[in-house]
């Protein structure tokens, strides 16, 4: 029994120095190789290898989902960009170089229902707050908003150029030009003191000489409705206590910037620049950026279906 045992033993030994071999071997190497080159030196450093958690999307398992989609229009970037690929033209009312070309906006355009001056000076509020300074600034701050959102946006005219105008058919031009998917036309109001709030003008149906609204008449009184609501709730004015039956919505067809326009466009007359109250609000930087938003907000509503 002796003799067995013994052999029994070397045969676990021989087992056991056959398994180490390989696995010595294997951390030699691994030392060889982290050595520098030539043998000597620092070791190498070693990078790490990525693990299959790193390497898998945080959305899943089996490799998940593929996030280089997400610039391509996901639901996500569609719904932080709802305006994407729509082109939005606004039109500042007026120009504050008018009043120094009284000759040149005096000339008169063919509107398709009559003739008309070119453009007018507009009007300003008691303090000398003129009604051209108050569009250009709107315009600029629902340019922004409207930007922001994924728009196109253009402007018929802007602090740089032209030096006055555009006249008002070339004003609806612009925005026919540009295919507009909708347009919007902004205003202030010269009326009496004690008329207050806001209005949106509408195109009449017309179909008279070069203007033909009728294709535009529908989509117009949408975008108008979408913009009268999102104005009034932004703001918090209320409609114009002296036309349009207090409803916030008036429709014209003496106005050459919707007679001739083919694209979807309204007007807004944003309040009253000679009543004391509207002027008040109409002159202060934080109510016209809440005009601002009603605009861009009501136009945003229009394209998105909204209304």
């Amino acid at each position: 029994m002796f003799s067995n045992a013994s052999g029994r033993r070397g045969g676990t030994l021989a087992i056991a120095v056959a398994a180490l071999v390989p696995t010595c071997f294997a951390g030699w190497l691994v030392w060889d190789s982290m050595r520098g080159p030539g043998g000597g030196g620092e070791p190498q450093r070693v990078l790490p290898l990525p693990s299959v958690s790193s390497a898998a999307s945080p959305l899943g398992g089996g490799g998940g989902k593929d996030d280089s989609k997400a610039a391509g229009g996901t639901p996500a970037t569609l719904a932080a960009l709802p305006l994407k690929g729509k082109v939005v033209v606004l039109d500042p009312g007026h120009n504050p170089g008018d009043r120094n070309h009284t000759a040149e906006i005096a000339r008169l355009v063919d509107i398709g229902t009559a003739r008309k001056a070119c453009d007018t000076t507009g009007t300003a509020t008691n303090g000398g707050y003129a009604e051209a300074s108050f569009t250009l600034d709107v315009v600029h701050r629902a340019q922004a908003l409207l930007v922001k959102r994924g728009a196109t946006v253009k402007l018929t005219h802007d602090t740089e150029g032209p030096a006055f105008g555009p006249c008002i058919n070339e004003r609806a031009g612009i925005g026919n030009r540009a295919k507009a998917d909708a347009a919007i036309s902004v205003h202030a109001d010269g009326s009496a003191a004690g008329n207050r709030g806001f209005h949106v003008i509408l195109p009449a149906s017309v179909h008279q000489g070069i203007a033909d609204t009728r294709s535009i008449v529908a989509p117009s009184r949408s975008l108008g409705t979408a913009v009268k609501k999102h104005f009034a709730a932004d703001t918090g004015s209320s409609p114009a206590n002296y036309l349009g039956g207090g409803t916030g919505l008036v429709t014209r067809s003496d106005l050459g910037g919707l007679n001739l326009s083919t694209v979807p466009k309204v007007f807004i007359e944003c309040g009253n620049m000679r009543d004391p109250k509207d002027a008040a609000e109409l002159t202060d930087p934080a109510w016209r950026q809440r005009a601002a938003q009603g605009i861009a907000d009501g136009i945003t509503a229009y394209l998105e279906g909204k209304t």
